[in-house]
């Protein structure tokens, strides 16, 4: 099928005016685009989303699509791509979703090398239930659920996944559209697990607009296949105090990934079947 205007469904669209999941659908509706210029057919990709704002993106595109549980893309899209290994399978999350109850799939995702793309829709707070705090919320935030502030720490998610394995593991800004898009063309064609948190604002609960637009920067000197300068990078901003927010990818490395292996093994058993049956073994 031809690129065309027919990759947005014509579902009725409910995201907030100013909402930054409006910037991630843009950039991910040209980076299929790309895809299919590039001889891949949007057949071949499959959407899975969890519960939050962020999931209704898969409502607003014609492709393949699974909605999981809260927290529980991961395992779908493992699932998925174990089932099919000639499937692009990229999750849609929030950090409600997947840095809270869905942390554990994520790290073991990581550590296994599961050849998926996860892309969460960070903006720090559960929207969709009006304005409580996640795990990447700041230090004091005034939230529904906290008035008085939270007094607790962030997850240092780009720190998280370097120590968990992750083969792809990179930032992004909503309002940065040319990083985005490069960064999501990239993460997807990945031989691995790919992680791409992109920064975004929830106009309605939590607008960090004049935040981020101060703070953020395209890192230009980052080596992404040496680990030590990743971590480096990472450790520039700690999602809580004020500070430069590095943007781009932080590292990068190849490895065999789970169904890679897993696919050597039935190779490799179906070879020592077949020498106990010409007496070969």
């Amino acid at each position: 099928m031809k690129p065309d205007a027919t990759l947005i469904s014509d579902t009725k669209n409910t995201w907030c005016p100013g909402c930054g999941n409006f910037s991630i659908q843009h950039a991910f509706k040209n980076v299929i685009e790309e895809f299919e210029k590039e001889g891949i057919p949007r057949e071949k990709f499959v959407l899975v989303s969890g519960i939050g704002c962020h999931a209704k993106i898969v409502d607003y595109f014609r492709l393949n699509s699974f909605y999981s549980l809260h927290g529980r893309t991961i395992p779908v899209a493992t699932g998925i791509k174990m089932a099919n290994p000639e499937l692009k399978v990229i999750c849609f999350a929030g950090d409600g979703d997947l840095y809270a109850e869905g942390l554990d799939h994520l790290i073991h995702a990581a550590k296994r090398n599961i050849d998926i793309t996860v892309i969460c829709h960070n903006n720090r707070v559960y929207g969709l239930t009006t304005g409580q705090y996640t795990p990447t919320s700041p230090y004091g935030y005034r939230g529904r659920s906290t008035p008085e502030g939270i007094h607790e720490y962030p997850l240092n998610i780009i720190e998280m996944m370097l120590g968990s394995g992750a083969t792809f593991v990179a930032r992004a800004y909503s309002r940065n559209i040319p990083l985005l898009k490069r960064i999501m063309h990239d993460a997807i064609s990945h031989p691995g697990f790919a992680h791409i948190d992109v920064l975004q604002i929830c106009a309605t609960f939590f607008n960090m607009t004049s935040f981020y637009d101060e703070h953020v920067y395209e890192t230009s000197e980052v080596n992404v296949t040496q680990f030590e300068m990743a971590c480096r990078t990472g450790q520039q901003w700690n999602y809580s105090d004020p500070g430069p927010i590095p943007l781009g990818i932080f590292y990068k490395t190849i490895r065999s990934s789970l169904p890679e292996k897993r696919e050597q093994k039935k190779v490799d058993r179906m070879k020592s079947i077949q020498d106990i049956l010409t007496g070969h073994s």
